[in-house]
């Protein structure tokens, strides 16, 4: 027998406690998986970009600034491209259906966030044939059951120059985004239709989307754009795509504390469970700790073998618990705002090689420390 078989062996001796403590660090785990999840699509730790700035209010996102801010933006040499959108918010058929309308200039979006979205030149040039004609995310696609060439009513918060409130849109192209954490939840619409058919608010946007020129610095760019308007009535607030949706989220909460905190509890509550079971496992192995000791198996073997155990233990049920995670990632992670990446996936695994290691040291320490002679007492 192979020194991995005999710890195996050990590890499953009692079928039924090993089985429960699987699970019980699986369900850690998969709590973990989806908080964390959670976290890096809704603070955009996957998604976001640190270099693609938004241009907002500063009194406000959802105030309006005048279309005419972009020449002065675009004329800063810093700038590799800039474009701006005006978001429309309402729903598709019921209340509680809630859909986003993103209003730009195609050709503009195109340059300055094309890559993130995954903006072909023919999904651009789709956007451009009409006035009514539409881009869709592939997530919002799929939630909706929509497809290309489909005819959509949408009811928007604007009102239309002729008092109505309802919109429809013909469905142009799908647009799929750069990678799993790339929000595709919106729709894309021309800026010129919506400006012309709604009542209020005309030339204005709800933010300007600027991409630096390669080097260049995104907190000083962004500090030089607010600075053009410091003294105007609409004073702007310049943020990376990171650091917007970061601060959004603390306004109701430090989602990445609680995340903390909960997950934090979750495993030192396993962590105790699991040493308290692994020490109460080798006082049942006295006598066989004392029989391996005669036979020539030296401490460090003895402690290797124990903590061998408990690595199998958390490997096992954490992975079935990571497993578990990713599946809801993929099945409910688009509406939800949910990503599981690699980066995840790594720092998981660390973490279980780390807890197994750390909960495996007390009980092997008492193994390896344990005298042959009072190993022979417990028969």
């Amino acid at each position: 027998m192979t020194f991995f078989e005999l710890m195996r062996r050990n590890a499953w001796r009692k079928r039924l406690r090993a089985i429960l403590l699987m699970f019980s660090v699986g369900v850690a785990f998969l709590i973990y998986g989806l908080t964390a999840s959670f976290v890096a699509g809704s603070q955009g730790a996957a998604g976001a970009s640190d270099n693609l700035l938004g241009v907002f209010n500063k009194s406000g996102r959802g105030l309006p600034l005048p279309l005419a801010y972009i020449n002065r933006i675009a004329a800063d040499p810093d700038i590799a491209a800039v474009a701006y959108t005006a978001r429309m918010r309402g729903f598709v058929e019921v209340e509680s259906n809630v859909v986003v309308v993103s209003a730009v200039e195609p050709q503009a979006i195109a340059a300055a966030n094309g890559e993130e979205l995954g903006l072909t030149p023919e999904l651009t040039a789709a956007l451009e044939e009409g006035g009514d004609r539409v881009l869709v995310g592939r997530a919002l696609a799929e939630a909706q059951g929509w497809s290309i060439g489909q005819r959509i009513g949408f009811t928007g918060q604007l009102t239309r120059t002729d008092g109505s409130r309802n919109w429809s849109f013909t469905i142009a192209g799908i647009f799929e985004g750069a990678d799993a954490g790339t929000d595709t939840y919106f729709i894309l619409a021309r800026y010129e239709a919506l400006n012309a058919a709604r009542a209020r608010d005309k030339d204005t946007v709800d933010a300007f989307v600027v991409r630096p020129r390669p080097g260049v610095s995104p907190g000083i760019l962004a500090a030089r754009i607010d600075a053009l308007f410091a003294n105007s009535a609409a004073q702007t607030r310049t943020q990376s795509e990171k650091q917007f949706l970061e601060a959004f989220f603390r306004q109701f909460a430090d989602v990445g504390l609680i995340v903390s905190l909960v997950v934090g509890a979750a495993f030192v509550t396993i962590l105790m469970i699991v040493i308290n079971t692994m020490l109460f496992a080798v006082r049942e192995r006295r006598f066989e700790i004392g029989v391996m000791k005669v036979l020539g198996f030296s401490s460090g073997r003895i402690m290797a073998l124990v903590v061998g155990e408990t690595l199998f233990i958390f490997v096992v049920g954490g992975a079935s618990g990571l497993v578990l995670a990713k599946l809801a990632t993929l099945s409910i992670g688009p509406e939800f705002g949910l990503v599981f990446g690699a980066t995840l996936l790594m720092k998981s695994l660390a973490i279980i090689a780390g807890l197994g290691l750390l909960t495996g040291l007390l009980p092997a320490i008492s193994a390896m420390r344990l005298p042959i002679i009072n190993a022979f007492r417990t028969r």
